[in-house]
């Protein structure tokens, strides 16, 4: 009945560093070759000689330079007003223009070239690291044109269809494999940038393409797919995943570069796993990926790279098998151990508001299984749920989703009941009547969280035992104030039908276009107009007609409230029969592999129909 939370908001664009360069950014992308070698971590503390003389790094000057070549003739322009470092930055983006437009027209035979310079400078650096593995002064040289010749492979983005064959024929990619295992890992980063930027689900998309050149998109789409499914497959057979994995272990996130090198690696992961979902599989059994992440979420300090680590987990927690896995981790704890910071604190941004919600969704898919909702039970966490609750803040609603998640099923019956206990029905049900304290800046719940807390209230009716205390202080909330809350939920399943309306018209007018056609509606168009319906009303107006059932079957002064309301609205219990008679037809139980909480749902449906004993 219930779905698996849905990947985390934010996946449909790629993750792209700052737009503004910085500092040492821009020195790597230098085209003078000191500068260049003065970016790699050997050749911070070397000192290179060259015919006897020594070269050194020195600072750059501060005075303004003369840069232009033309003053005036009254000499009021003495310079352009920038110094030393200003000018080359702007010395830079030139010529990163002009490189540009060299590289955009590559050919075959360039790429070969590139290829075959590309394997001579590998060559010389292994060369002489291993001839001189103590003395950085022997290869700082080689390391630095390693560097920049990495640079040189961006452009082949541009046409995957027609270079990557090449870099794969070529051996190129077995070379970058082996370079992740390089001993500076300011190359293994290199490499790692390149490798995001080949496998990026935007590739091959240059704008500025002459449309004579793209006149078949879908062809070019097929065939540029097709190029990016034969490198994946490529590295995936050099152990990718694995090269990867060892580099987030020898990083140290204090350096800028290494913080910035696992931000890369994190995107590698996502273009892998975006480009085939049950790499994620691969990725989980074949390295410790899975603790890390867990780890790094786990950092107090918040930065960017905790919050992609924590959106990569969402989307690895999607699948089953990596469930498992996580739940030996006790991945539930570690979880709300984290999040138990947003107690006090609301996120500072929209980036840790989204790692938030990341973390939410991890914990949604490990409790829609047995075992995380037993660990949730013992970890406490339905206690945590209710210390958020009770702010109503924004963020503390997403409470309800974990808790509409944890309750559910027999393995939720012990949370259930725990639920209630900590006096969690106050909490709930002042959401559920809509009451916040403005003078605290509280926030009332939409219509999704009307949503979740009309599913967890039918989820408490369905878990607790007949008679038992927890149940008859359930029933008793609907009794009180003058069956305050049964007027309330009537008003919600006439908000939900309000909705519901809207999508319905627009599946007859479809339905009607189809007929007219003389086209024969199918079983899955009508499953896809059943799902819209579900996300557009239905599926709070299903959950009150339970609740509703319920509370009539409890208590006779409840139905004789809810008989004469709905009278008022020319409504019956006919029509609350009607729609838990739709929601029966769509349960699947199937005799081979019973569902039992499926077989559940579908004996508490049954039963409520027989009761309100509708006559349709």
């Amino acid at each position: 009945m219930f779905k698996l939370p849905a990947l985390p908001s934010g996946k449909g664009s790629k993750r792209k560093m700052s737009d503004l360069p910085s500092a040492d950014v821009l020195k790597r992308f230098k085209p003078d070759s000191d500068n260049v070698r003065s970016s790699l971590s050997d050749a911070r503390a070397a000192r290179v000689e060259d015919d006897g003389e020594e070269r050194v790094l020195t600072r750059l000057s501060e005075e303004p330079v003369d840069d232009f070549d033309n003053e005036d003739e009254d000499g009021r322009f003495f310079g352009g007003g920038l110094n030393e470092e200003q000018s080359n930055i702007l010395d830079i983006f030139d010529k990163a223009g002009d490189i540009e437009g060299e590289t955009s027209g590559m050919t075959l035979p360039a790429v070969r070239r590139l290829v075959s310079q590309f394997e001579r400078i590998v060559a010389k650096n292994a060369e002489q690291r291993g001839k001189y593995p103590d003395d950085p002064t022997k290869f700082i040289d080689s390391e630095a044109d390693l560097d920049a010749m990495l640079k040189q492979f961006l452009p082949l983005t541009q046409n995957p269809a027609l270079y990557y064959p090449e870099l794969i024929s070529s051996g190129v990619v077995n070379l970058f494999a082996n370079l992740l295992s390089h001993e500076n890992t300011d190359i293994a980063v290199d490499v790692v940038e390149v490798l995001q930027e080949l496998t990026d689900e935007d590739i091959g998309e240059d704008e500025e393409l002459d449309e004579d050149l793209n006149k078949d998109e879908a062809g070019g789409a097929a065939a540029t797919r097709l190029a990016l499914a034969e490198i994946v497959d490529e590295l995936l057979s050099h152990s990718i995943f694995e090269l990867l994995a060892s580099n987030l272990r020898r990083l140290n996130e204090v350096e800028e570069a290494d913080r910035q090198g696992v931000f890369h690696i994190l995107g590698m992961f996502e273009n892998l796993i975006t480009f085939m979902p049950p790499l994620a599989d691969q990725l989980v059994s074949s390295t410790e990926v899975l603790p890390w992440l867990l780890d790094r979420i786990s950092k107090t300090a918040f930065d960017s790279n905790k919050q992609y680590a924590s959106e990569i987990l969402s989307i690895i927690l999607q699948r089953q098998a990596n469930l498992v896995k996580a739940l030996d981790l006790n991945a539930v704890e570690s979880l709300l151990m984290v999040l138990s910071q947003y107690r006090k604190a609301e996120p500072k941004d929209g980036e840790e508001q989204e790692f938030m919600e990341n973390i939410v969704d991890c914990l949604c898919s490990l409790v829609s299984t047995s075992k995380g909702r037993e660990q949730f039970f013992k970890a406490e966490g339905v206690e945590l749920m209710l210390l958020l609750l009770k702010k109503k803040q924004t963020s503390s609603l997403r409470a309800l989703k974990v808790l509409d998640y944890a309750l559910q099923s027999d393995a939720g019956s012990s949370s259930s009941e725990r639920f209630v206990e900590m006096l969690g029905l106050k909490t709930l049900f002042s959401l559920f009547m809509g009451k916040v304290d403005k003078k605290k800046r509280q926030t009332s719940p939409n219509f999704e969280d009307d949503e979740r807390i009309l599913s967890i209230i039918a989820t408490l009716f369905s878990n607790l035992p007949s008679d038992s205390s927890p149940r008859l202080r359930l029933v008793a909330k609907f009794v009180e104030a003058d069956y305050e809350k049964v007027d309330r939920l009537l008003e919600l399943r006439e908000l939900a039908q309000t909705k519901l309306r809207t999508v319905e018209r627009q599946i007859a007018s479809s339905r009607a276009e189809i007929s007219s056609l003389g086209t024969e509606i199918d079983d899955e168009q009508e499953q896809e107009w059943y799902l819209m319906r579900l996300d557009s009303g239905l599926f709070a107006l299903q959950t009150a007609d339970v609740i509703l059932g319920w509370i009539c079957m409890e208590d006779d002064g409840i139905k004789a409230h809810a008989d004469l309301l709905m009278a008022r609205k020319s409504l019956s219990m006919d029509d609350i029969v009607k729609t838990l008679k739709e929601r029966a037809s769509y349960l699947d139980v199937n005799e081979e592999d019973v569902d039992l909480n499926v077989v559940q749902q579908k004996l508490v449906l049954d039963g409520l129909i027989n009761f309100l004993g509708g006559s349709l």
